[in-house]
């Protein structure tokens, strides 16, 4: 279980981080980094979660909208707990719940650092529900490795995270343009931001099941949860 309480401004930074390395190659030097993050944290100083609109975020769920039961799963694709969720009880939701249409799931992100937002970057960015969830499936399935690519060097990381989204489908310049889109990544954050001040999310994965949120828990404790929220 990892617990998070990250900044809009540090996210910010990572957002342009982007941009920097992957304008640089190798990587920029510590006064060009210190630069950069110096002016992108004054451009996003007076910027909060509550200035952004995020009526534009699609909500990515499977299943039956109309069920009687919600389940929202609250994830950051570096989380390896989130990874180990997705490879395990996941799987057994999908089939016991979703693909019965006896639940409505929605999987919102969740942002530890600038890796998880280029990942949701990546997996948005064919903006269907079907293509973003077949993109998470890699990225979870991948986690180790690409998260930990070139050592932790954002550009290697980067370039594996486009690795993944050329497998899925995606051309280069879709890839580049949701990448470099700072407004939409802004956006995302703020609304990551709203999502878990709203459910009350300290750590992830997170569950709310029909308006209650829950940490981790095994499947069977997870299954009896939603039973009981069918026959209420």
């Amino acid at each position: 279980m990892t617990r998070f309480l990250v900044p809009l401004v540090a996210i910010a930074v990572g957002i342009g981080g982007y941009y920097l390395w992957s304008s640089m190659g190798a990587g920029p030097s510590p006064q060009q980094q210190a630069q950069a993050e110096q002016l992108l944290g004054a451009a996003n100083a007076q910027t909060t979660g509550e200035d952004i609109d995020t009526s534009s975020v699609i909500e990515m769920q499977l299943g039956n909208p109309d069920a009687p039961v919600t389940v929202i799963e609250y994830a950051s694709y570096t989380c390896p707990h989130c990874a180990r969720f997705h490879e395990g009880a996941y799987k057994q939701l999908k089939a016991d719940y979703i693909d019965t249409d006896k639940i409505n799931f929605i999987y919102r992100e969740v942002y530890f650092d600038r890796f998880g937002l280029w990942a949701s970057a990546i997996a948005r960015c064919a903006g269907t529900p079907e293509s973003f969830f077949g993109i998470t499936n890699m990225l979870y399935a991948t986690q180790a490795e690409w998260s930990r690519a070139g050592g932790g060097d954002p550009s290697a990381i980067v370039e594996e995270l486009r690795k993944v989204g050329r497998l899925a489908g995606l051309g280069n310049d879709a890839l580049e343009g949701c990448l470099q889109d700072g407004d939409n990544l802004r956006t995302l954050v703020a609304w990551y931001q709203q999502n878990a001040e709203t459910d009350g999310i300290s750590s992830t994965p997170s569950f709310v099941i029909n308006g209650t949120t829950y940490n981790n828990m095994a499947y069977d404790e997870m299954k009896r949860l939603i039973d009981d929220a069918a026959g209420s």
